[in-house]
């Protein structure tokens, strides 16, 4: 089992020269929150910082941290970023070329952290120039697996995984052992539907999706765990990541979140990872690999804690995963059409067009009409994929909204 996560027995050097890529998101700014713990400027030197609409804080973000380039991925916030950095020597730029400059930039580490598949172009971007890359954008892989291994290849720069099932599994593997894998178990805590029924999730809006029991997150990701399509991401990452079959892949709904996924071995053994739910702590792990740093998390209080409850998923409540397995079994293009009729359904869903259950089911109909063997081998195989999924899911949206 070759697995594209690879090693530095060196360990870092310091300063670390780091791009963040979606600074303003959950991750960047517990991302911010880790260099500041880890040493700021005196171990850090931070490249350059991207947001979107939160140009107070990218500004200060930037101020804070000395960079030498920021960017709002919104070309009319342009002006205001300008603004805001006025006098500081620090350069600005907007749009899609100024991701692709942040990207660009002569950084060792880049955090991706752009949600979704905007942060596709200027992750792969930084990995064909060689950078590291500390991933927490599942859709690189989700959508362009392929693509975006061979990039990282070819660059000859590592990667490490951010999510914290992800980071888990990399820190239980033993790479002596790699053979001897013989499936790995990703938690989920079943967000705050666990013990809903259908009926009683039919009606549900974005402001009650959203509130995560455990995790503090942003609006996509913390709906995309109420409706555990979040991890039938993962799901698909890790196949990527790893180097597994999809029957090597498992899900188990581990409520308190305190074990963050689990890799078994062929002689019986079940190695974990636990710790408190807080992304500071994989954070951490993949920018001081291979070492560790000493940052101020909540520790396991193991007697306060006193029970960790397990129990199998509903895939008849909670599709998306039955519809991850699909896409693994399909290969090709699938991934990359899952995520972005996913994407188009969790925008309607918060802008209120379509219920809670519609999303799985608007999902499914799309992959099933594009099972039609097309390969995403290339970024332009990848990004003609995720254009015809969007554009069946719009349709399959106005189709749900008719009916109603």
């Amino acid at each position: 089992m070759n697995r594209i996560v690879m090693t530095n027995a060196q360990g870092p050097t310091s300063p670390h020269r780091l791009t963040i890529l979606g600074s303003t998101g959950s991750i960047g700014t517990n991302t911010v929150d880790v260099i500041r713990q880890l040493g700021g400027r005196d171990r850090f030197e931070v490249m350059a910082l991207t947001g979107a609409s939160n140009i107070d804080l990218l500004a200060q973000q930037a101020r804070d941290l000395g960079v030498k380039l920021a960017v709002t991925s919104q070309e009319d916030k342009y002006a205001a970023l300008k603004d805001a950095l006025a006098g500081t020597g620090i350069a600005v730029a907007s749009g899609q070329s100024g991701l692709d400059e942040a990207a660009s930039m002569d950084a060792d580490w880049v955090m991706a952290a752009i949600a979704g598949t905007p942060g596709l172009e200027p992750t792969l971007a930084a990995a064909r120039r060689g950078a590291n890359i500390a991933l927490a954008n599942k859709e690189c892989l989700v959508s362009a697996g392929d693509v975006f291994l061979r990039a990282v290849a070819e660059g000859g720069g590592q990667l490490i995984p951010v999510d914290s099932e992800h980071s888990a599994i990399f820190q239980c593997l033993e790479p002596h052992n790699r053979k001897a894998i013989e499936r790995i178990v990703l938690t989920a805590s079943g967000g705050p539907f666990r013990t809903h029924s259908r009926e009683q999730m039919a009606g549900v809006t974005a402001d009650v999706a959203r509130a995560h029991p455990n995790w503090s997150m942003g609006l996509k990701v913390s709906i995309g765990s109420a409706s555990m399509f979040n991890k039938a991401l993962e799901m698909i990452e890790a196949k990527y990541l790893f180097d597994l079959s999809p029957d090597q892949i498992e899900v188990i709904v581990h409520p308190q979140s305190i074990i963050h996924s689990m890799v078994a071995y062929t002689d019986g053994s079940v190695i974990a990872q636990l710790g408190c739910p807080d992304m500071r702590t994989a954070i951490a792990y993949a920018l001081t690999y291979p070492a560790r740093g000493d940052i101020e998390v909540e520790r396991l209080d193991f007697a306060r804690l006193a029970r960790l409850d397990f129990e199998a998923p509903d895939e008849v409540r909670f599709p998306a995963l039955r519809l991850a397995r699909t896409a693994l079994q399909r290969g090709g293009a699938q991934g990359a059409v899952l995520n972005a009729a996913d994407e188009a359904a969790y925008h309607a869903f918060v802008d209120g067009q379509i219920g809670f259950l519609d999303m799985a089911d608007i999902v499914e109909t799309v992959m099933d009409r594009m099972n039609d063997g097309r390969t995403a081998q290339t970024i332009e195989d990848v990004l003609a994929a995720d254009a015809q999924a969007r554009t069946y899911a719009r349709e399959t949206i106005l189709n749900k909204q008719k009916a109603a």
